[in-house]
């Protein structure tokens, strides 16, 4: 079955590319736990979508979910992770800054533009901690395993309960809506030009990734079905 989804992988690369690279100080396991591990394999369902767009530099260097111009600690291009820890060895200049917007943040958000026009919705897809970070909800706090965010308005509330009651059933269990995340840059964004939704997965093993992939599959394929009946 070809879903009529634009999938969005923001966060599942591991990437530090060359112009940061010298002036980058965290270790291979500070970058996977910044991002948003096991993304890259649940998400998998490229053959049975229309679009996909993902990426291969780092959450900790670009952060795709944030706005062009968000130069928080947390922003697009951050200072520290969500762990608090120091990205750089000093500061980058504004021309490090801008390379890397020009090269990865821009041409991402380009071509989920480009796609839109081909599908029926948007998912950005995420994993989260299972113990909220310092930086985000639920600081220090155990996490539901799975959330569905619309920002309050990206996507339709008939469609919003329909997503709820298929993927609810294909866990089998409650799925929690705008909790702990209501929605992040890029649903709230984009949904100017279809309807978009963001998916959270606690990255706790309470099935494996696999199954959690066919899960989602299979939820999103009912919803699919009850959209078009």
């Amino acid at each position: 079955m070809n879903l009529p989804f634009l999938i969005s992988l923001p966060h599942a690369g591991l990437e530090v590319p060359a112009v940061v690279k010298d002036l980058c100080r965290l270790s291979e396991a500070d970058i996977i736990k910044d991002g948003d591990e096991g993304a890259a394999e649940i998400y998998a369902i490229e053959s049975s979508v229309r679009a996909f767009v993902s990426t291969e530099v780092a959450r900790a260097i670009v952060d795709q979910n944030r706005a062009s111009d968000d130069f928080r600690p947390d922003g697009v291009i951050k200072t520290e992770t969500c762990w608090q820890v120091p990205v750089y060895s000093r500061l980058l200049t504004d021309s490090e800054r801008e390379a890397l917007l020009r090269e990865y943040y821009f041409p991402y958000h380009r071509r989920l533009s480009e796609l839109a026009a081909e599908v029926v919705l948007g998912i950005d897809c995420h994993t989260m901690a299972t113990i909220g970070p310092p930086i985000g909800p639920l600081a220090g706090e155990e996490r539901p395993h799975i959330c569905v965010s619309d920002g309050d308005g990206t996507l339709p509330a008939e469609w919003m309960n329909l997503l709820l009651e298929c993927l609810s059933k294909s866990f089998e269990e409650e799925v929690r809506h705008n909790f702990p995340f209501k929605g992040g840059y890029i649903i709230r964004e984009h949904s100017k030009e279809v309807p978009w939704v963001q998916i959270e997965m606690s990255r706790v093993e309470w099935v494996s990734n696999q199954e959690k992939r066919q899960r989602l599959l299979q939820g999103l394929e009912w919803f699919a079905r009850k959209l078009s009946a």
